[in-house]
């Protein structure tokens, strides 16, 4: 199946007194990444969000942004730093000591240093938290999936044209190359007769076997075969269910190399414009294959 790399999606979901964000983004990449922010006190998710995300995309970078606000009563109680109220006591009598001050050390003094008061640390459980975050980040990639999939199809569409064209070109190769015997013939004695000015009498015999000889160099029925075989498998990738972006690479990069043996070969200025067209075409695939996953 041809899925595109980039997307978006946004989700928000509100479940009792918790609701949950989520912001998508993503983008071509050889590999899967992962990049997540999400608020400090709910760090302790991270390996769960990541692995919940890897059982659904197989590549590309992902940007995640998540927000989650709990709204119960006991994400609203607050707590004394003691840490930082023994410190500031602890000053203050310093202080007082030092500059001999006769004013008593009052509530009003220690709020207005500031940071003794902070809010409790009294997070939902995981019990309760994960479920709404999981259900949220299921839509949130069921939504980027989409996206991906839409783009994929038109990407498929761009292949599917192409390839038809790729193997418009490989037939055309094919019945240029299947006289080659015969050709070459040909231009040998033409070539012969235009050095000697028809004076030397040719011998049929030996005029056949040269061109024999450079025929079965500029043979390519090999590299016919197996580009003929490169683009059913490229064809049939396509259509299965699992990623294809990198089987496609690979045999897009086999491709190449076959149709440039082809054109180290054969020395006919029509197949070798045909050859050129086709890497032509092989070259804008290369491209496109870029953001497939």
């Amino acid at each position: 199946m041809i899925k595109s790399m980039t997307a978006y999606a946004t989700v928000e979901k509100t479940t009792d007194d918790l609701t949950a964000a989520v912001e998508m983004r993503s983008y071509n990449s050889r590999h899967i990444d992962i990049f997540l922010k999400i608020p400090s006190p709910y760090q302790f998710l991270e390996d769960k969000i990541k692995e919940l995300i890897s059982t659904r995309i197989a590549r590309g970078r992902l940007e995640i942004r998540l927000q989650i606000e709990d709204h119960s009563k006991e994400a609203a109680a607050l707590e004394i730093d003691d840490a930082r109220a023994n410190a500031l006591m602890t000053i203050f009598k310093k202080l007082k000591s030092k500059f001999r001050l006769k004013h008593e050390l009052t509530l009003d003094m220690l709020l207005n240093a500031g940071g003794i008061i902070k809010p409790a640390d009294n997070l939902q459980n995981d019990e309760i938290l994960w479920p709404v975050l999981k259900n949220c980040i299921v839509l949130a990639l069921d939504d980027l999936e989409a996206m991906r999939r839409k783009e994929g199809d038109f990407i498929a569409a761009d292949f599917r044209g192409r390839l038809e064209y790729i193997n418009d070109c490989l037939n055309r190769i094919r019945k240029g190359s299947a006289n080659l015997i015969t050709q070459y013939q040909q231009r040998l004695k033409e070539r012969i007769a235009a050095l000697t000015q028809n004076i030397v009498e040719l011998d049929p015999a030996r005029i056949a076997q040269e061109a024999a000889f450079l025929a079965d160099r500029s043979d390519i029925s090999e590299e016919l075969t197996r580009a003929s075989s490169h683009l059913n498998q490229f064809d049939q990738i396509m259509k299965a269910a699992e990623p294809a972006g990198r089987k496609l690479n690979f045999l897009l990069q086999e491709l190449n190399r076959e149709f440039n043996t082809m054109g180290s070969k054969i020395g006919d200025a029509a197949i070798a414009h045909l050859i050129i067209d086709v890497k032509s075409e092989l070259e804008k695939i290369r491209e496109q294959i870029q953001n497939v996953e």
